[in-house]
């Protein structure tokens, strides 16, 4: 299991990612927009968001940032509170585990713990303590 800081930006994710890259020594390891995603996925996004960064990473030596431009139909982007921690897995029983711990009580679920378009399952969440998570399982190939 790896952890890292998430941050969300109010569209100029690219562009802070880039001041990042250059300010840590390290470079942006993957760009990808909304209108990167699959058909199905678009279909249901607004045409003012295509050009909005969905996922972003920098790399500098052992530290990974990840980003994103924010985009949530059922609340607003919070300047201050536009992050989360975010845990990628391999194990399936353990992400499945950790998304219905922290699911519990007053929780709210942002995307359920489900299938991802880019491979493996997402799921997005804020627990009973106010914390935003994301969790992954990556990909399992056979």
């Amino acid at each position: 299991m790896q952890a890292s800081t998430y941050l969300h930006f109010n569209g100029n994710c690219k562009e802070a990612m880039t001041f990042y890259a250059d300010v840590l020594g390290g470079e942006m390891t993957v760009l990808m927009q909304f209108k990167d995603a699959p058909e199905e996925v678009c279909k249901n996004i607004p045409e003012e968001a295509m050009e909005l960064t969905k996922h972003c990473t920098v790399e500098a030596g052992n530290f990974s940032l990840k980003a994103s431009d924010f985009f949530n139909e059922k609340e607003e982007f919070t300047k201050g509170n536009n992050f989360a921690v975010n845990i990628n897995t391999e194990d399936e029983d353990e992400a499945v585990a950790i998304f219905d711990g922290l699911s519990t009580g007053e929780a709210f679920v942002m995307m359920p713990f489900e299938e991802a378009f880019w491979g493996g399952k997402f799921g997005m969440l804020r627990d009973k303590y106010g914390i935003n998570w994301m969790i992954s399982l990556e990909e399992q190939i056979v």
